[in-house]
């Protein structure tokens, strides 16, 4: 299963390569598009997916008994990386570099001394208007170089990198609008626009009871969390998939979780029936967590410190940055029991700030249970992350469970859970 997470990872540069990627494998899987703009007319027993922005996805299947709750899960195709700008060459002397600025917060000197590539989107000039097409270098084209040790004697002892000069890449050359027009297959006066990115090509790696790639953060979750909804039946209910764009710059834009993306799906599978659904329905929000550092012991909560390898991590955060509660993790610890799962509990140090995600984020347009939930990482947000080998299967067959299980509510904080029987294969 590392082997095809890799796989994954490589194939999705960024959240447009990520969705179209994503859809590729649902097709396969016998999903139907639908595109917002149309009439919708759904069949109980078929499976369907829409897109937006051709940077978020929500797949959805319809039982034959027809609607019932939403069995959802969330996880983000985005992370933080250096978008460049659209007059991308930056001449300085002998060299061409990219005139860039960064997307989310990452660890900047990880980014450093590495042959990086660039991918995203482009809009074109066509004979019938224009046309979004994605681009990927795959190939090492550009490299942000440190300043040699002799230069800054003060390198080791801790620096604060101005992205406007320390963080600009090195090109290899002139020539960059060029290279990205023949990437789309049409001359450089028809590229109209573009959505670039760098990205880090280097391959995932596994090695002992670890696994190391680019991007973990968020498509470990994603790939696992795509791989339970493909494994699960639909039973009593409907099971969802969301795959969005931005969580890493505050997911406030038109296709990121605080948007009416998902409502505006639901409310279309379920008019006006959709509070009554919603009110039985249950949202797993999939974001990596932080490992407890083998070198800073110290930066965890010694109480909700999780392993590689140790299981799923619950997320919990009484500043509600975290959405999960005492409900909504017991019916997901549940899950993973019945899938012979182990849990985790993550928690920030009372003196640290955290983090937000998806979960709490989209409650805020579609309210219903939620837990936050991730699998254990090693350096989040940089350009070369690190997790357990074992855990993505494991967040994997918990899934598995969740999609085919169903949720009844009987009261304001009362539940009827019901868990398929025996494990999960994925």
């Amino acid at each position: 299963m590392n082997q095809q997470l890799f796989s994954y990872i490589a194939a999705c540069p960024t959240a447009y390569q990520a969705v179209s990627h994503t859809a590729g494998m649902l097709e396969e899987a016998g999903f139907t598009p639908l595109r917002e703009a149309d009439d919708w007319h759904v069949v109980p027993g078929k499976d369907y997916y829409v897109t937006r922005n051709a940077s978020s996805l929500i797949a959805f299947r319809i039982p034959e008994s027809g609607l019932g709750p939403f069995r959802m899960a969330a996880a983000h195709g985005d992370s933080p990386s250096f978008k460049i700008k659209e007059n991308a060459e930056n001449p300085s002397g002998a060299y061409v570099r990219l005139d860039t600025e960064k997307y989310g917060g990452m660890l900047c000197a990880s980014w450093m001394d590495r042959p990086l590539s660039v991918a995203g989107r482009v809009v074109v000039r066509t004979e019938a208007g224009i046309e979004t097409r994605l681009v990927d270098l795959k190939e090492p084209c550009a490299l942000i170089p440190s300043v040699a040790i002799h230069m800054n004697r003060k390198a080791n002892e801790g620096y604060a990198y101005d992205p406007a000069v320390d963080m600009l890449p090195l090109w290899q050359g002139g020539g960059f609008r060029r290279r990205i027009a023949d990437a789309a297959g049409v001359t450089e006066e028809a590229l109209l626009s573009t959505d670039l990115f760098l990205y880090n090509p280097q391959p995932g790696a596994a090695w002992g009871d670890y696994i190391s790639a680019p991007r973990l953060d968020d498509l470990q979750c994603a790939f696992a969390a795509l791989t339970g909804f493909l494994a699960a039946a639909p039973q009593a209910g409907v099971p969802v998939f969301c795959f969005f764009d931005n969580e890493e710059v505050g997911s406030e834009t038109k296709q990121g979780a605080a948007s009416t993306f998902l409502w505006d799906v639901l409310s279309r599978l379920a008019g006006g029936d959709l509070p009554r659904l919603l009110a039985s329905s249950f949202l797993v929000s999939c974001d990596n967590a932080h490992a407890i550092h083998p070198n800073h012991p110290e930066l965890a909560d010694k109480n909700h410190a999780p392993v590689l390898n140790g299981g799923v991590v619950v997320k919990y955060n009484a500043s509600q940055r975290y959405t999960t509660d005492a409900v909504s993790a017991a019916v997901f610890g549940l899950c993973c029991e019945k899938a012979g799962v182990r849990v985790q509990r993550y928690a920030n140090r009372a003196d640290l700030a955290g983090g937000s995600t998806l979960g709490s984020i989209a409650n805020i347009q579609v309210s219903v249970n939620a837990v936050d939930v991730g699998l254990p990482q090693l350096a989040m947000h940089s350009a070369f992350e690190t997790a357990g080998a074992r855990d993505t299967e494991a967040l994997g067959r918990a899934l598995a469970v969740f999609y085919r299980g169903s949720l009844e509510a009987l009261g304001d904080g009362a539940y009827r859970l019901v868990l398929p029987e025996g494990g999960e294969r994925i």
